[in-house]
């Protein structure tokens, strides 16, 4: 069970992780149709277990976890930290329980991935009486699929001391930085909100421009909080959120869809240079998630201003995109990897673990 920011997928896996079913439900700003879910839940066939992406875990969860009663109670205490995605991935997990009440239910958390994160890259200089108050830190996202995407690039690269800025593209969108698989560094912080231009989000804006919208302009705070997460990004830019439509108007001479793109890709391309940075070089950058896969524009112009890093893209492989693929042009120091995003199979493998403890330990 995936739920996502605009979405929510249901998959079925095998014991090879071969896709037996496969459903993909429209749930726009955290609505989820229990009943729909429910409805495709009895059509799936046979379940042994369940594995449901939660996108905060906070400082108590570092890895997968069997869920049980105390844990539903310590995510849903972490759900004004994720609005989009931790609400919805709870009624999944109520739905899902009350349908399949026999199959045991394994909490994988997308913060998981990020939580080894150096000290100098977890820490926010606020006072230290805040940070230990309320746990304030960069937690990071999206780790499910920074995860699988930076193991499948050491697999096809076949290195397993790869540097690799993974850039998680879609609805929701941010960089990590690993190294031998580990995370040093990634886009997102506290919430899901810092970072990158989103579909809807607004990623990083300074702090004191929501100070002086407060103070200033009497916006308040539930006002604000929805700008910022529904309202803004591309949406706030172009008027929608969908990359390909703002392509689509800017190949058309809409001034502000060609505004929106330029903004989207001049983070994505700082972006990209901080994570480096923090690996002390870089030897492969992949592209994951709706956009990162299927829009070759946005790889392109992404790379095009990361040849002082040794990225240079080849366009006609750029083009002909289908599934896992290299887009490296001969010349260029650093391989440029496209990955299917495939937080299912991270996911099941996190499930196998958990329960396969459990079995060992009884």
């Amino acid at each position: 069970m995936n739920a996502g920011s605009s979405t929510l997928k249901l998959r079925l896996l095998g014991p090879g992780d071969e896709v037996i079913a496969d459903r993909s439900f429209d749930a726009p700003r955290g609505e989820l149709d229990a009943g729909e879910l429910e409805s495709a839940l009895r059509g799936i066939g046979e379940v042994d277990a369940v594995g449901h992406r939660i996108v905060h875990g906070g400082q108590r969860f570092h890895e997968a976890v069997r869920v049980d009663d105390e844990v539903v109670l310590a995510l849903r205490e972490l759900s004004d930290l994720a609005p989009l995605h931790q609400p919805k991935s709870l009624a999944a997990l109520d739905a899902v329980t009350r349908e399949l009440p026999a199959a045991p239910a394994v909490a994988c958390f997308d913060t998981a991935f990020h939580a080894g994160l150096p000290a100098a890259a977890a820490t926010y200089a606020l006072p230290a009486q805040w940070r230990e108050r309320w746990s304030l830190r960069r937690y990071g996202f999206h780790g499910l699929s920074h995860s699988y995407a930076a193991r499948r690039a050491a697999e096809l690269l076949e290195r397993r001391d790869v540097r690799v800025v993974t850039c998680h593209l879609g609805a929701g969108a941010s960089l990590a930085a690993v190294r031998k698989g580990r995370s040093v560094d990634t886009t997102m912080g506290f919430t899901p909100l810092e970072g990158l231009v989103m579909a809807t989000r607004s990623g990083s804006v300074d702090p004191g421009l929501v100070l002086w919208l407060l103070e200033h302009h009497a916006l308040g705070e539930a006002e604000l909080a929805y700008a910022l997460e529904h309202s803004s990004g591309l949406r706030g830019l172009a008027g929608t959120p969908d990359m390909r439509e703002v392509l689509r108007r800017r190949d058309a001479g809409e001034h502000a869809a060609a505004l929106a793109f330029d903004v989207y890709i001049h983070r994505l391309r700082a972006g990209i240079a901080s994570m480096a940075a923090a690996l002390d070089g870089l030897d492969a950058l992949v592209f994951t998630g709706g956009v990162g896969e299927r829009s070759a524009p946005v790889r392109e112009e992404a790379c095009s201003g990361l040849g002082f890093l040794g990225v240079k893209l080849d366009q006609a492989a750029n083009a002909a995109v289908a599934g896992d693929a290299e887009v490296t042009a001969p010349e260029a120091a650093v391989r440029v990897l496209v990955v299917e995003a495939r937080e299912d199979i991270e996911i099941a493998d996190q499930v196998r673990r958990v329960l396969g403890n459990v079995a060992d330990r009884r």
